[in-house]
């Protein structure tokens, strides 16, 4: 599934207009960023937790030519879902 088509997906199931539905989930996707960029965890009961992790500098190799180099620290953004996601998606 796209974009496009959770924003059908969305305003079929509340009888809204698609633009209604696309400017939902811009809001819902821009207030996650905001959060997470800003170290503040988004969680969602049920669903799971979106998150800021840090990855501390560390050695690593240049696979063409075998030199260590050096990977500089970085953040990223990490998504840990929920129990009850989990167990909706097992097999």
């Amino acid at each position: 599934m796209n974009r496009v088509q959770l924003i059908e997906k969305i305003a079929a199931e509340h009888n809204i207009s698609k633009a209604q539905a696309s400017r939902i989930l811009a809001t819902v996707t821009d207030t996650i960023t905001e959060h997470v960029k800003n170290d503040d965890p988004v969680t969602i009961v049920g669903f799971g937790t979106f998150k800021l992790q840090h990855k501390p500098q560390r050695t690593g190799r240049n696979p063409a030519t075998g030199a260590t180099i050096t990977i500089a620290e970085k953040y990223v953004p990490k998504f840990v879902p929920g129990a009850a996601f989990k167990a909706a998606v097992e097999r």
